[in-house]
């Protein structure tokens, strides 16, 4: 099975990776490089600066981070037939509570859905899915599920940008809980032949570091989960700032607003090839040998946002990006498999996306407090990219723990 091509490969198990694709693209909803589209309408709509937006974002979406921890063990007992079309259901109910909310002081409650059901349990469904259903060609599945994420992050902002020209936002909204909604029988459809989980057969389940099945306790005690959690938090962190902040950013760089999404594509692609080939590279190598490489066009990226005089030098930025996304969306999720093994996964990996939504809840809040006390977004940048090379630096001690595992082993 690991020696087949991705066509192949994606020809045998079609439903199942469609499955995670779709998940990961039903996420568009609650991530922030949607939900930024229309900041610039959410802060008119309730006169929010900056700053009150972004403590409001923080608050909401810090709170779904505290509830992933508990939430995200559902993997663990309930098949993706049940847990992830309810989840896909709730998520179209989140979008109409922002179509729908008339006051300023239920906007952290409507972050708070949006997010929890979006960002963070249907990605969840989606990963744990993937490295459960697939061990071989655990990297490939991982990879083609993320594809549904790169689709909508290509196509979602331009098409959206586009649309508040023509149609009011909080209709947008209510078009996406009808998608979603009309997702829910295509799911089922998917998954009516839905392969036994792995939590319910013990048999089949990998073991993790040292030849054992970690518990989400043991994961927490061990310093291996921590020095991985700079590089979970920053990545969702500081990227999602960007993303939130697209449309202050491309006014402080005296760009159009559609200018600057019409170069998100470009670092869609990259991140499409880029997945791809840490897909790739996971089956063939193991995700643990490439862990710290994959941040540093990050770094450099980051540093670029802060340069660029113009708008080439943040596509190449972007682009960079997207370089960096493919590792994050293949080599952590396959880390965590590889590292604690897949019988207690679910509990495991709601951990760890709640310290990516914990990030991407900072992120915004940090940088718009900073933007309002007069600290420029640009140079924001410059310590971004410093947090990337530390936490680049923090990984390679998973990589000597893995080393010792193998020569224990």
């Amino acid at each position: 099975m690991s020696d087949l091509g991705y066509l192949t490969f994606i020809k045998h198990n079609a439903p199942f990776l469609a499955t995670g694709a779709l998940l990961s693209f039903l996420s568009s909803f609650g991530q922030t490089f949607f939900i930024s589209i229309f900041g610039g309408e959410i802060r008119q709509s309730y006169g929010l600066t900056n700053g009150e937006w972004g403590v409001i974002y923080m608050i909401g979406t810090g709170a779904s981070a505290a509830v992933m921890v508990f939430a995200g063990g559902l993997a663990d007992r309930f098949r993706v037939r049940q847990l992830g079309i309810t989840v896909v259901l709730l998520l179209g109910l989140s979008c109409l509570l922002m179509a729908f909310n008339p006051i300023a002081s239920a906007l952290p409650f409507v972050v708070f859905f949006l997010r929890f059901f979006g960002q963070g349990m249907t990605t969840h469904v989606a990963t744990v899915a993937m490295a459960r259903w697939f061990v071989a060609t655990r990297g490939r599945a991982l990879a083609v599920a993320a594809m549904g994420f790169m689709l909508g992050e290509a196509t979602l902002p331009l098409l959206m940008v586009w649309l508040k020209s023509y149609v009011d936002w909080h209709l947008i909204w209510i078009g996406c809980a009808l998608f979603c909604v009309a997702m829910a029988p295509v799911l089922y459809r998917f998954l009516r032949l839905e392969r036994t989980p792995q939590s319910v057969a013990d048999e089949d389940q990998s073991t993790g570091l040292f030849g054992k099945h970690w518990t989400r306790a043991d994961a927490l005690r061990h310093p291996l989960f921590w020095a991985m959690a700079p590089a979970v938090m920053s990545f969702s962190g500081f990227g999602t700032a960007f993303w939130f902040h697209q449309v202050h950013f491309a006014e402080i760089k005296g760009w159009s607003h559609l200018a600057l999404v019409a170069v998100f594509p470009l670092g869609t692609i990259t991140l499409f090839a880029s997945t791809i080939l840490f897909g790739w590279l996971v089956d063939r190598l193991g995700a643990v040998r490439l862990l710290p490489f994959y941040l540093i066009p990050y770094v450099v990226a980051f540093i670029l946002h802060w340069y660029a005089p113009s708008l080439g030098w943040t596509a190449l930025a972007i682009i960079l990006m997207g370089a960096a996304g493919g590792g994050q969306a293949t080599l952590l999720n396959a880390c965590w498999a590889e590292f604690f093994g897949t019988l207690h996964l679910g509990s495991i990996k709601a951990a760890t996306t709640a310290l990516m939504v914990l990030g991407s809840a900072l992120g915004p809040g940090v940088s718009g407090w900073l933007i309002d006390r007069g600290v420029g977004f640009e140079v924001q940048m410059l310590g971004y990219a410093a947090t990337f090379a530390i936490a680049a630096l923090l990984l390679l001690y998973p990589v000597a723990v893995a080393k010792r595992s193998a020569a224990s082993a």
